[in-house]
């Protein structure tokens, strides 16, 4: 643990005041900057920034594989929730428009506690991180491979006792990921079919679209993993970063206004099998009775050789995930009413 330094000891009482007021407000990811040292212990408990358990390499892995799937960029945050600059920066970037978009288009956020220097010091070797010599926060930018992109000390982002949004932005700019050309992921998907025998499950999102990443994270967990990955070839179109994504989406739904998520199956030759478009619609991210039995119909029409019980078992997978969000929804409604009652009763 390197030792403070004057700069450090004068924003001291600065940052922990500005970290109490800030743990207060509702949390959004991502990133921080400027050197920091030795973390005093706090005298009372407060909701942390940084998640304290052991999963690190977990949450890292997972990042990993949605940067792979979007062609972001990992970017891991090294600090923990005693460093005010770490709590300033995020802060920034959380209410810095640019900075925000930027972050949701074209990062995977991770942000990975190192104690009192003295945590996930083994994950910090394996990416070259010496937050231990530089201060934290500390960044790690991440290609979609897992390799390493850069490490940044960020006192250099910083300017006139603050982080600096222009250094900020030049730095993710630099180390963003180049842009995917979408005819290319279409061509490769469908030469894919070819091959394989499977037809693709072509399917558009955008960063912004809730809806999307919450189809993406199904297809990508079990049972539908699995499933899906045994008679469709996956191609995911950005609309948004994608080079001429939107072009592709359009052509595909001839201009209507059918929302995203939207997919379409595609036989090797690129003729269209089945879509999204069910009887009420586009079903989205399948959720309701109907929007399901439409999916698995489409699925079914896209691929024969889908059995009864594979659709069953999609089909239970998704009605799962359904009653999981509405459980959620429910407790975070009842958080806070219980926030409220609090408040109210201390008035």
């Amino acid at each position: 643990m390197h030792r403070p330094t004057r700069r450090h000891s004068i924003f001291a009482t600065v940052c922990t005041v500005c970290a109490i007021a800030f743990l207060a407000m509702p949390l959004t990811p991502a990133v921080a900057s400027a050197g920091q040292d030795a973390p005093a212990k706090p005298t009372t408990k407060k909701p942390g920034l940084y998640p304290q358990a052991d999963d690190a390499q977990e949450r890292i892995d997972a990042a990993l594989a949605r940067a792979k799937a979007d062609n972001t960029r990992v970017m891991i945050q090294w600090g923990d929730d005693w460093c005010g600059w770490c709590i300033k920066l995020h802060d920034l970037c959380g209410s810095n428009r640019d900075l925000s978009r930027k972050l949701l288009y074209e990062y995977e956020v991770v942000l990975v506690p190192v104690g009192r220097f003295d945590r996930n010091l083994d994950i910090a070797e394996a990416y070259q991180a010496d937050f231990k010599g530089n201060g934290v926060p500390f960044l790690t930018v991440l290609a979609a491979d897992g390799s390493v992109i850069t490490n940044q000390e960020t006192g250099s982002l910083e300017a006139g006792g603050a982080h600096d949004p222009a250094k900020v932005m030049a730095f993710l700019e630099t180390n963003q990921a180049p842009a995917r050309d979408a005819a290319t992921s279409l061509k490769n998907a469908l030469a894919e079919s070819k091959k394989s025998g499977h037809p693709v499950m072509l399917h558009f999102g955008a960063p912004w679209c809730g809806w999307c990443h919450r189809l993406e994270g199904w297809m990508n967990s079990e049972p539908a993993k699995s499933i899906l990955g045994r008679h469709l070839v996956d191609c995911k179109i950005d609309t948004d970063r994608d080079t001429g994504g939107k072009a592709i989406f359009e052509a595909y739904t001839r201009g209507k206004s059918t929302g995203i998520p939207w997919f379409v199956f595609l036989a090797a030759d690129g003729n269209t099998l089945s879509t999204s478009d069910g009887p009420d619609g586009n079903v989205g991210f399948p959720s309701t009775d109907g929007e399901i039995a439409a999916f698995g119909a489409a699925l079914k029409k896209a691929d024969p050789t889908f059995t009864d019980a594979e659709l069953q078992t999609l089909a239970e997978s998704l009605v799962a995930n359904r009653k999981a969000r509405e459980a959620q929804a429910k407790a975070a409604r009842e958080a806070r009413a219980a926030t409220e009652a609090a408040k109210q009763g201390g008035a």
